[in-house]
């Protein structure tokens, strides 16, 4: 993607806020849905349209674990590593995941279709281990579960 199609792209997006510096999560949620992370040359475009300093932009950014200054694969896998799950075998979920798609945690596949990450809690216990990809929730995961589930995503 060529740099003034995303200056034009982040224009459009500030716009939608007016500009307004108060927007600034909203924006940056924006430009992540777009992209799939926070290109450097879209927080530098935005810094300079909202008239803020590029640290301010980039406190935000690494403050929120939403926010990805990497690519990101199409889907973001995350294993909840709290302790109710991590008693009952998040860790060998994990374990299998990365061997699956032979990645490290915070990595993504050669073909970005896949990011995967560990969470601290995902506020649901009596469910765990659980798994969340995309937002959808697989609860009392086991290391036999993986191998379907991943299967719908590499292929849909």
């Amino acid at each position: 993607m060529e740099r003034t199609e995303i200056f034009q792209e982040v224009d459009e997006i500030v716009d939608r806020y007016k500009g307004q510096i108060t927007g600034s999560v909203g924006i940056l949620q924006d430009i992540q849905k777009r992209y799939n992370y926070l290109p450097k040359e879209a927080l530098v475009h935005m810094a300079k349209r909202l008239d803020v300093p590029l640290s301010q932009l980039y406190s935000l950014a690494t403050f929120y674990k939403a926010f990805s200054l990497r690519p990101r694969g199409k889907h973001l896998i995350s294993v909840c590593m709290g302790t109710a799950c991590h008693v009952r075998g998040a860790p060998r979920i994990a374990d299998e995941i990365q061997r699956r798609l032979n990645i490290k945690v915070g990595q993504t596949t050669e073909d970005n279709k896949f990011t995967f990450e560990l969470v601290n809690c995902l506020g649901c216990c009596a469910i765990g281990p659980v798994m969340v990809i995309d937002g959808k929730y697989y609860e009392h995961m086991t290391v036999r579960k993986i191998n379907p589930i991943l299967r719908k995503y590499e292929t849909g």
